[in-house]
């Protein structure tokens, strides 16, 4: 089983992921190599929940260009896990 720290690497903090936290339902930048599985087990080990769903998407990074130079370049492949988690489960992910 891998570590979670090394399959979970930053929550997506966003309008809409803000959104569907009401609905028990947490966004997360994963290890593109992360199964669903290693995604479920890292999640209950960091936060002590109950998962019930994962969906997992590959997003591929963006061709940008320089406008002074020209440059084409290429921003970061990155892959999302969506995870919903079974009813009376929380995850508080703004604490002060």
């Amino acid at each position: 089983m891998r570590d979670a720290m090394s399959v979970l690497i930053r929550p997506v903090v966003s309008e809409k992921s803000t959104r569907l936290m009401e609905d028990r339902t947490y966004i997360f930048v994963v290890d593109p190599r992360a199964t669903k599985i290693d995604v479920r087990n890292a999640v209950e080990q960091a936060f002590n929940v109950k998962v019930k769903k994962v969906n997992t998407l590959n997003r591929p990074g963006k061709a940008t260009r320089n406008r002074r130079t020209g440059v084409v370049g290429t921003r970061p492949s990155t892959k999302r896990a969506i995870v919903t988690l079974r009813e009376g489960d929380s995850i508080n992910l703004f604490e002060s």
